[in-house]
């Protein structure tokens, strides 16, 4: 454990009874509400396991995005996006750590694909720094928390430089949610 972890563990311990309002979270917004789902796994870790320490945040690990595979996309399936959000930050509403909207060029995207500068992949502020992947970083002494990783296929492209931040992506895509996946890795400090 680092030392900087180290000093962070009271504050950690002192929030663990602190958690998100999941009942918040992004994913159950009315406007990206679908009937159609469609699987989305990682070669990297399983639904419910372990998020591996190279694919968090700094002081864990590296801060690359971990690869991504989905089932068949809906026909029509122009732009998909990808949520990912902390269900158990201490905050009132789950943490939205990356949004990134791309093309659907395969079914699905290598590791460190969602790196700074990607080529063909925009990406929403979060208020987590400029636009890229931001791995697991619970805060030490918190306990365990749940990352959830949303995939939505959307039937037309988007402008995701007229987002300018997190809480308008659900305004920006009622209505063409074609179908969506969902994954969940678990990280602890």
């Amino acid at each position: 454990m680092h030392p900087i972890e180290v000093l962070l563990i009271p504050l950690g311990k002192a929030f663990r009874n602190r958690r998100a309002d999941e009942t918040r979270s992004m994913s159950l917004a009315p406007e990206l509400a679908t009937n159609h789902h469609f699987a989305l796994t990682s070669p990297d870790f399983r639904d419910g396991e372990e998020i591996p320490a190279k694919y968090c945040g700094p002081l864990i690990g590296a801060n690359i995005s971990p690869a991504f595979a989905w089932s068949a996309l809906p026909a029509g399936t122009v732009t998909v996006v990808l949520v990912m959000e902390d269900l158990d930050s201490p905050g009132a509403a789950p943490g939205i750590h990356t949004i990134a909207g791309f093309a659907p060029a395969n079914d699905g995207l290598p590791e460190n694909a969602l790196a700074a500068g990607a080529p063909g992949i925009s990406f929403v502020p979060t208020g987590r720094g400029p636009g890229r992947y931001v791995g697991p970083r619970p805060l030490p002494g918190h306990g365990p928390h749940r990352y959830r990783f949303h995939l939505y296929a959307l039937e037309r492209s988007v402008d995701f430089s007229r987002i300018s931040h997190a809480e308008e992506l659900p305004a920006a895509l009622n209505g063409h949610v074609l179908a969506s996946g969902v994954l969940t890795g678990t990280r602890e400090s």
